[in-house]
Parts: C-alpha cells; structure tokens; sequence
C-alpha cells in the first residue's frame, strides 16, 4: 500500500504530518516518524511460525506511546503478516509431530486458526521457500522476513549399520504414523519381537507407546489408516529405550512415564544395577526431576501390589529402560541387509554425570526394529541465510539474524530442537518483540512502501506455483473430518500432496 499526501495540522511550535499509513511529528528538536503499514513474512506455519504472527499482529497495532506536552509522540502501524509454508496444510509438528493419543495438545490449532483469519493475516500453503521463492526475492517483497521452519534434518548416529533396512529416525518414523506425505512410503516392518529406540526423551516414549498401545485405543485417535493396519499385524512385544546417561539425566517429562507405567496390556522391566545410588542422590535434585526419579525408582524397584501384579502378569508386552548404553554398531543379516540386533557400549558417568565415558565393555542386544530417537536438526533452505552447521541453526541475537538487516528466526532454526509448545511460543513471542523493536527504533526501515504478497503471487504464477489459501486448507480439513467421521475417528488425513491439492480443486 503507498503512502497518500500527507495532510498538516499546525499547532504552536509543532507541526504533524497525517499520512493515511503513517505519522511525522516534528517539535523540540525531536522526530519520530513511521509510515507504510510494516509487511511481514514469516516461513513456516508449526508453532513458531504462528506464534510469532500471532504476536506481531497483537502488538503492530496503531497507538499513541507519549504526546505529552507535544514533546514526543510515537506511533505503530497495523502489520501484515503473509505465512509462506511447503505443504498445502499448516500447523507443521502439531499436526505431524504431536502423538496421535494426545489430542489435548493439539487444541493450540484452534489459537493458530483464529491468527489465521485475522484480517491482517494471510497463509500461503503450497509455497517452497528456497526453491519456488528465494529469501531474497521476499527480501525485496517484505519489510522483514521471519525463518520459523523448524528442524526437518534428523541427527545421524555416525555408527557402522544405521543403513540398513529396519533401522529409522524417530522424525521419520513419527512423520508415517502422523500421516506427513514425504513418509509415507516408510512401510516399516513390525514382524520382529524387540524394537530398540536410542534415546529417552519425550519423542522416543511416543513412540514406544504407539509400538505397544492396544490397537483399539488409537483407532479412536487420528492415526493413519495404513498405521493402524500395520500396527493390528505387529509382532512387537518388547520395547527397549536406551539411554547413554543414567535415570537422572533422563530426557522425558513426568507425563510422558506416567502413560508408559499405566499403559495398558503393558509390563515394565528394568535392570535394577542402573538405579544403584539413584535414591541417595535425590535429596540434590530439584523436585521437578526428583518427583519423575521417584517414580522411575517405584517402578523399577518396588514390590507391586496385587492388583498392580496381577495386571503385570496378564500383560503380553513389555518396555523397559536400559541406561549408560551408546550405539557401536547396528547388526544385519548378511544375506538381507536388515537388522537383526545392535552392539552397545556399557558407559559410566563421570563425577559430575554431565559426560558419558566408555568403560570398554560391549553387548548386544537382538531385535529387527532400531528407530533413532536421539535429536531432529534445522538444515539451511538458501545459501543467502547465514547458517551454523554446527550447530544447526541461524546463527542470531534475540532471533535477529546476524549480519542480516530485516532478516528474524524463530522456533528451532533459533534454537535447536529443544522445550516442549509454550517453550517455542515463548521463544518465538521474543523475536516478534525484536523485530517491533527495530519498526519502533528506526532500525528497520518500514517508511518505504513495500509490495509483499502482491509481487511474490506474480512470481509464483509466472512459475506456475498455485499457493494454497486459508480457506483452501479448511476444504482439506473437513474432507478429512468426514473421512474420520465414516470410521469413528476425528480425522482421517490425506496421505499426499496430490491428494490434497484435488480436494482443494474441487
């Protein structure tokens, strides 16, 4: 939107000039001048990308800071905030990231949905950043450009045999039963009795609950179909979530054990040499760890009582946890390049149990499943983005990225992949106030026109792209709720791209 002729208003030694966009006062000696509405594009529509819009719409709004004794007045415009995301569907890992048996945490869509249909908000779906767009281009098209596309890269375990058929990321591997297109052809097989997740955090605990859940609860939940189908034929009845540390420096929160203990059809077996000295040093530890050791300690240790006895001896699956283990080497059937088991390092802990040391001693456990469950990583999307691969993350100062006027990043690509939903709204609520902060400042130019979606939808049609709308995503949305409805589930997702985009079509 250009800026119109301003109109004056004269009033003693000071003069203000009204833009129908923005506002010029002048008076002792101070100025402070704002002007074309500030666009905004953020890439990626997870909870980062949202989060951070929701913010910058809440806050851009026009308002008087000082005007006292006309000495100094500020003001801030309304921003327009475009969300650019790959698939034509938003919501990134609440959609294909959050457990399907957990549709608590999936409420914050509703939040994500109301930002989406403010006025001053628009989705474009469908939209490959770095490939159907360049940084650049939305460089030229925006005010600032927000990064919050998340971590898409999975951390490899850099031992002998991870390639082979039957061992999996817990990205991937949550991707297939959350219905993420790009892994569906994953077809993992669960034709082996033990399974072994490397790691012990929140996303390795989903898993393991979802490999020995009853089918009979998740078929209530929006699990895929071609999951479901392959869940009823598993032969799966052990799962083992191995850890390089020990029950104090364990990952996953309190909730998560919580379900694993009263999982039903499910008994725990742990080794109990792993929890020696474990009870001795919890007076030390702060009571949120402590409360989630305790309870580790009462299932690993305690005597059960009878009902709880009974329930264990009628389980036909079991789960455990098996601490100060590292990978060394994933085995394979010579003949069928599968894996048939994995050789584990036996590990101590240093004095301070920050840091893992080899003892020398091996052992391998035998099983045809190996997910990898031990961090997801942010990967660059346009080599004109500054990008710590070491790290994996763009490298920045409160989500301003460095060396980069105009330039933010939220979410994982700030952080890594760390904290749960509110850590990444609280994050991403940060870069927002950063990037109002330079509007305010004058650090970031807004007092030129800029044309944003209007010059991006004219690149992509040139390039034959076809953006996927808000309201197109709610076509996909109830086709699949009444897909779900026909099988008694909330949803039934689209399994492709393609499949997608007809339904929009039609």
């Amino acid at each position: 939107m250009s800026c119109s002729v301003p109109h004056r208003l004269c009033c003693s030694s000071v003069i203000i000039s009204v833009y129908s966009a923005g506002v010029i006062v002048r008076g002792s000696g101070k100025a402070f001048f704002a002007s074309c509405n500030p666009k905004i594009c953020v890439v990626g529509s997870g909870p980062a990308g949202f989060y951070t819009a929701q913010h910058l719409i809440k806050v851009c709004r026009l308002h008087v800071v000082s005007f006292s004794a006309f000495s100094s007045f500020q003001a801030r415009q309304d921003a327009e905030v475009d969300i650019y995301e790959r698939l034509p569907v938003p919501f990134g890992l609440v959609r294909f990231g959050v457990a399907p048996d957990h549709p608590e945490v999936k409420n914050v869509i509703n939040t994500f949905t109301q930002t989406a249909k403010q006025s001053r908000c628009s989705f474009y779906g469908n939209v490959n950043v770095g490939k159907d767009v360049s940084i650049e281009e939305l460089q030229q098209a925006y005010h600032a450009v927000v990064l919050s596309y998340g971590a898409e890269g999975n951390r490899t375990m850099g031992v002998p045999g991870e390639q082979l058929a039957g061992v999996y990321s817990a990205q991937n591997f949550v991707g297939w039963y959350n219905g993420l297109p790009s892994c569906q052809e994953l077809n993992p097989d669960l034709s082996c009795e033990t399974a072994v997740i490397l790691g012990q955090g929140n996303v390795a605990l989903d898993i393991a609950r979802i490999l020995l859940s009853p089918v009979d609860i998740l078929k209530k939940t929006d699990i895929t179909q071609p999951t479901l189908e392959a869940l009823e034929r598993s032969q799966i009845r052990n799962v083992l979530i191995i850890g390089r540390r020990g029950p104090l420096q364990i990952a996953c929160t309190i909730k998560e054990l919580r379900e694993m203990v009263n999982l039903p059809d499910t008994r725990p077996e742990m080794v109990a040499a792993d929890f020696n000295g474990v009870a001795e040093a919890l007076k030390d530890v702060p009571r949120p760890r402590k409360r989630l050791t305790e309870l580790m300690l009462k299932t690993a240790l305690d005597t059960p009582g009878e009902k709880e006895q009974e329930r264990r001896n009628k389980a036909s699956r079991s789960w455990g946890f098996r601490f100060f283990r590292s990978p060394v080497e994933v085995l394979g059937d010579p003949d069928s390049m599968r894996v048939v088991g994995i050789r584990l390092a036996v590990n101590r802990l240093e004095v301070d149990g920050a840091r893992a040391v080899l003892t020398g001693e091996v052992e391998d456990v035998k099983c045809g499943l190996v997910i990898s469950s031990i961090g997801y990583k942010s990967v660059p999307i346009d080599p004109s983005v500054p990008f710590d691969s070491r790290k994996a993350i763009v490298p920045n100062n409160m989500g301003r990225v460095q060396h980069v006027s105009g330039l933010y990043c939220s979410g994982w690509l700030k952080t890594g992949p760390t904290g749960v939903i509110a850590t990444t709204m609280n994050n991403s609520f940060d870069t927002a106030r950063s990037l109002v902060e330079d509007i305010d400042s004058g650090t970031l130019d807004v007092s030129i026109s800029k044309p944003g979606s209007q010059s991006i939808s004219a690149l992509l049609e040139k390039r034959g792209v076809k953006p996927v709308s808000f309201s197109d995503w709610e076509k996909i949305d109830n086709a699949e709720m009444k897909k779900g409805e026909a099988s008694g589930k909330p949803r039934e997702k689209l399994l492709s791209v393609e499949e997608m985009l007809r339904v929009v079509q039609t």
